[in-house]
């Protein structure tokens, strides 16, 4: 049985249209072959290997994502220097208007100018920002963010932020800066990438603590991502409580995993946590959301 066809009997058997998927990598050649290079050393940098499952150019790329059933998906784009955010916005942009079942994704770095810019991709429709604090070493409550976090709370547009301490800590990584940045920003709508991995329960308490707060599930639970984090036991029912309430959005990190798409939605019903659960996460959460 092919593996398109493994997540489509899972999609047929809970009866729902497909996968939402909000944390997929489509960016620019240049800056792709960039990422899997860094992965070609993930033995240096993590102590483990990490083969890049899906390195295929991006036509067949795509081609294989929607063959998985998946219906609406990201460009998650992320720059780590200044003068990078807004070439990769204008880039993410015309992506998306090219494929309209990916969400229009753009991303932001503390320099000059990044108020404009976010203004601009608001303007042009965007619907999730990336934002990577480990990769970009800067800091969510870096105060040239203040007016762009305050800009996203009012247009009600979530950031998906990897500011997780996984699969290597940052100097700004970890819950406490994201706590502060609530404090400021109460309503700012955030997707913790990766379940907050290793912090996962620091990261759901701020999803009970903050409404706009979610999590996605991007390489958790499953057998790799259990080497480097494991998801402890005693959390099950904190993560029930968090998919009940519509917390919790899939998410695989597609192409730039070290296993098949499978992985991800088995590792999902390992958990045992029941259909309905399944149906949130994987369609609609994202679905509401996203509506």
């Amino acid at each position: 049985m092919t593996e398109a066809v493994q997540v489509r009997q899972v999609i047929g058997e809970l009866g729902i249209p497909g996968v939402i998927d909000v944390h997929t990598h489509f960016m620019p050649r240049e800056v792709m072959d960039k990422v899997w290079q860094y992965f070609d050393h993930a033995g240096e940098n993590y102590g483990i290997e990490w083969p890049i499952e899906y390195r295929e150019d991006e036509a067949q790329r795509l081609t294989t994502l929607r063959s998985l059933g998946v219906t609406r998906f990201t460009s998650m784009i992320y720059a780590h220097k200044p003068n990078m955010a807004q070439w990769l916005n204008v880039w993410s942009a015309g992506f998306a208007s090219e494929n309209p079942d990916c969400l229009h994704t753009s991303t932001f770095y503390p320099e000059p100018g990044v108020e404009d810019y976010v203004r601009g991709a608001l303007g042009s429709g965007t619907r999730i920002f990336k934002v990577h604090i480990q990769v970009g070493e800067f800091s969510p409550v870096d105060p040239v963010l203040d007016g762009v976090w305050g800009q996203l709370a009012e247009a009600e547009v979530p950031t998906v932020i990897h500011c997780g301490s996984g699969p290597l800590p940052g100097r700004y990584t970890g819950p406490e800066p994201v706590r502060q940045l609530l404090k400021r920003h109460p309503k700012l709508p955030l997707i913790v990438a990766h379940m907050g991995a290793p912090e996962y329960a620091e990261f759901l308490d701020l999803a009970v603590r903050y409404e706009s707060v979610r999590l996605d599930t991007t390489m958790a639970f499953t057998d790799f991502m259990n080497k480097l984090a494991p998801f402890p036991v005693e959390l099950k029912p904190a993560l029930a409580d968090a998919g009940e309430r519509g917390d919790v959005l899939f998410g695989s990190d597609f192409p730039n995993i070290p296993y098949p798409f499978v992985d991800q939605v088995r590792a999902l019903q390992r958990l045992d946590l029941g259909e309905d659960f399944m149906r949130e996460v994987l369609y609609g959460a994202a679905a509401r959301l996203f509506s």
